[in-house]
């Protein structure tokens, strides 16, 4: 669910990205009342844009506490499963560095 919310809000960005970069560009060649008209919708567009972008990084952030959280549950409640699979791992990343 997280990759899809994360594809449609990057899908999202990109098109709001194009269209200010299109308004701003339709502006420089105007001028007048309709140039301030596209200048004003282009700051809209990229004002929304931040604010999706700022929705996705707590949307981010509150997941990562959750997984934060359940990492340190899970190593209080097994501290030697915890250590067995932190030295399995270490081993197998000095196994691969050492091969190269």
């Amino acid at each position: 669910m997280l990759e899809t919310n994360l594809k449609t809000v990057r899908t999202d960005m990109k098109t709001l990205i194009k269209d200010a970069q299109d308004l701003f560009r339709e502006a420089t060649s105007v001028t007048g009342v309709k140039a301030e008209e596209l200048r004003a919708r282009g700051l809209t567009l990229l004002d929304t844009a931040m604010a999706k972008a700022q929705d996705v990084q707590a949307v981010a952030m509150e997941k990562g506490k959750e997984v934060a959280d359940s990492a340190d549950v899970y190593v209080r409640e097994n501290p030697w499963r915890a250590v067995a699979i932190s030295a399995g791992v270490g081993v197998l990343v000095g196994m691969l560095i050492a091969r190269k």
